[in-house]
């Protein structure tokens, strides 16, 4: 699925980048959660005096962070009402700012504090830590300059430790494995995660594990070959997809959109956009996800591209990256024009079937097989341990965008089959895994971190909390699909620090 999700309680002023839900806000009014939504994160009492004057943005700070400890909803919507500017407060329903808060609660369960500082007038931010994940978080708030300094921004992002506060990093697989065993069990115990983890290493799996149910109605427990809705990252296969074929001499990445798909809505912006942009969100095209495909029945793809109705590209094609689900599905004509079989029958024959992906499908909704697992979030409304599914959100049936679903054995067997070669050459892998223009930090259908020399992507949506990572280096693959919504980006980054250690330099 894509980055923008309107119809979830994750939209207009949150920042998810678990996957797809992502849209540029106006600085004043955004409450950013970054690091999957390091909603899982925070820590330690403030060293500071109790009596120590604090400024109005350091007290409000402080008074957050107290806030999502208590995990008291009554209290959080009066200090909503109370201590929200109305610019910040109005940006999203109330629920939503309970939601994200609540979030915080459940996945942290106590944030500690280790300092709050003051970077800028009006701003202040608390470096803390979070009791059930151990991850590092900056909340950074504004407030207004004058009495009663009503809060205009939260932001909320995953930190490196202080200096000297960082865990020391595994030497052995053996270390990890424990490690990586402690840690996602003491999520599950504590409701935090729902899933498989995988962590294999030359196509060979060193640890697996699955947690939580598949199905809380009939209490049916997760296991290995339960197959999770991968939300985007559907998205590495339609670029392999489209791969093979250019090195079948069918297309070009260089070719325009509208020798494929000559019908397009914008035939100016078909023959502007180039097949290389569609696969690097770089053509400026939107989402098609919120425009009325979840009620509709909606299963091949010209049937789906029937709710893509932001052909108007945002920006000129090249200059700028832009998350877009919409340029994903139009790929999937592409693939269909230049193989001449569906979008499904193409990706069934030549890269579920020469991968071994077996248990790998697209299902309708209204026919989701027992073997999958339904999504879950939590419905904080109807109280503690209650959750809602999302069926009646999702797409009726998943396509090149995002939304079929598979297991974690099959997603290490596709991960295989492409890190070797058996899937498009050597010569590709490297062209759709490294940096393009405008888009450093995603390729042809991967995202990319150049630092950690991590390819993959990562899927989200309500109920859904998934990814990939392919360490290119050392082949290592990590995979990681949950039916909680926002559970999985923990455990992802948990398991990067083991095998890389922790990205970025101490916290000052």
């Amino acid at each position: 699925m894509g980055r923008v999700q309107r119809n979830g309680y994750l939209s207009e002023p949150f920042l998810h980048d678990g996957d797809h839900m992502q849209r540029r806000l106006p600085p004043a009014l955004r409450f950013v959660l970054a690091g999957l939504v390091a909603l899982a994160a925070c820590g330690r009492e403030e060293a500071r005096s109790p009596s120590a004057a604090r400024s109005p943005a350091a007290a409000r700070a402080v008074e957050v962070v107290a806030l999502i400890n208590s995990g008291d909803r009554a209290a959080a919507r009066d200090y909503i009402d109370r201590s929200y500017a109305a610019s910040f407060r109005d940006f999203a329903p109330t629920p939503r700012h309970l939601g994200i808060l609540s979030d915080l609660h459940s996945r942290s369960k106590r944030l500690r504090v280790e300092r709050v500082t003051e970077p800028a007038p009006g701003t202040a931010e608390v470096l803390a830590q979070s009791e059930l994940t151990d991850e590092w978080l900056r909340i950074g708030v504004e407030v207004e300059p004058k009495p009663p300094h009503l809060i205009t921004v939260i932001r909320i992002r995953r930190a490196p430790a202080p200096a000297g506060r960082a865990a020391t990093p595994p030497r052995t697989d053996a270390e990890r494995i424990q490690a990586l065993e402690q840690f996602v069990r003491r999520q599950a115990e504590a409701d935090a995660f729902s899933g498989v983890v995988m962590l294999a290493k030359e196509g060979k799996p060193l640890f697996t594990a699955a947690y939580g149910e598949a199905n809380k109605e009939a209490r049916r427990k997760n296991g290995l070959e339960t197959a999770f809705n991968l939300a985007s990252m559907n998205k590495m296969i339609t670029a392999v997809a489209v791969a093979q074929l250019v090195e079948a001499g069918k297309l070009s990445f260089d070719d325009p959109l509208s020798k494929y798909v000559p019908d397009f809505p914008n035939p100016r912006a078909a023959r502007e956009i180039r097949i290389g942009q569609l696969l690097s969100h770089t053509a400026g095209l939107g989402s098609y996800l919120g425009t009325g495909i979840s009620n509709s029945r909606a299963a091949a793809v010209d049937a789906m591209l029937g709710y893509a109705r932001d052909s108007e590209p945002a920006f000129t094609p090249g200059s700028r990256w832009a998350y877009s689900n919409t340029g994903f599905l139009v790929l999937g004509k592409v693939i269909e024009k230049a193989s001449g079989q569906s979008y499904f029958d193409y990706v069934g024959e030549h890269i579920h079937a020469p991968a071994g992906m077996r248990g790998t499908d697209w299902y309708a909704k209204d026919a989701i097989p027992p073997v999958a697992a339904i999504g879950y979030d939590r419905d904080y409304e109807r109280g503690a341990g209650a959750y809602t599914t999302h069926i009646s959100d999702l797409p009726y049936r998943g396509g090149p965008a995002g939304g079929g679903y598979s297991t974690a054995p099959d997603m290490l067997r596709f991960a295989e089959a492409f890190r070797t070669g058996k899937l498009v050459s050597p010569a590709m892998v490297r062209i759709l895994t490294t940096p393009k223009p405008s888009s450093p930090e995603y390729g042809y259908g991967f995202t990319l971190d150049p630092k950690r020399g991590i390819v993959g992507h990562s899927g989200g949506f309500q109920g859904t909390s998934t990814n990939m990572d392919i360490f290119l280096e050392d082949g290592y693959t990590a995979i990681v699909l949950s039916n909680y919504g926002r559970s999985g980006r923990p455990v992802v980054e948990r398991i990067r620090d083991l095998v890389r250690g922790p990205a970025g330099a101490a916290a000052p």
